[in-house]
């Protein structure tokens, strides 16, 4: 107990520096959701402390994740009226995004010849962690595995994001959260947030409206791939 509560804390204050550092060097390899667990893990294989001790400890962390999404409520109040405007087309491009997602992720997996668990942890790795982790536990995947997935997309979609808006010249804030929230959950909900607060309001909808497709959608995409 002592031992995961030490964890817990060496976790906080690590993630607390690195957010200082991201603060002044703002890049994206310098994020705090990769600078973290690469630090975390590797302090844990030098002092050689089990995974089931850090996570007696660490398992706190997971379990605020549930009450920090409910959290991006506040915003969407600010934005309702913007939000009811472009409902429609928030909707319909959140719906064939979150589709194209678990497709191309089921696809990609089965294409590799990659365990049939390992393709059901990939399928919800769109979406933000504790609703993807849950998902994966619904339609048979590894929910650790689906959670390392979620973080490696969030912060590919936080890095190519920006590539992509300039490429496509997409100017629209509305797009742009979509785009975020959409692909890349709640790291690129962080980015968006970066570029303007209607731009992060947008982002947070549609991670929720993402999250929400993929939990309906993930168990009949398996079941169609699987016959």
């Amino acid at each position: 107990m002592i031992a995961g509560l030490i964890c817990l804390i060496a976790t906080l204050v690590i993630y607390g520096l690195s957010k200082k550092l991201y603060r002044v060097h703002p890049k994206v390899y310098l994020s705090p959701l990769l600078i973290t667990p690469l630090i975390v893990v590797a302090v844990l294989m030098w002092v050689k402390i089990p995974y089931e001790t850090y996570y007696s400890g660490g398992k706190w962390l997971s379990n605020l994740l549930q009450p920090a999404t409910v959290a991006f409520a506040v915003p969407l109040y600010k934005y309702y009226d913007v939000l009811k405007k472009h409902a429609v087309e928030i909707l319909v491009s959140v719906l064939s995004g979150s589709v194209v997602a678990m497709l191309s992720s089921a696809v990609l997996a089965k294409w590799m010849h990659l365990d049939i668990t390992l393709v059901t942890s990939l399928i919800p790795r769109s979406v933000t962690t504790p609703i993807a982790m849950n998902v994966s536990e619904v339609i048979g995947g590894i929910p650790n595995i689906t959670a390392v997935f979620v973080i490696i997309t969030g912060l590919m979609g936080a890095m190519l994001g920006p590539v992509v808006m300039k490429m496509f010249h997409i100017e629209n804030e509305v797009a742009r959260g979509v785009l975020f929230g959409t692909s890349a959950h709640g790291t690129g909900t962080s980015k968006a947030f970066e570029l303007s607060s209607l731009t992060g309001t947008i982002s947070s909808i549609s991670m929720i409206l993402a999250a929400l497709f993929t939990l309906g959608a993930a168990p009949m995409i398996l079941s169609l791939l699987m016959h």
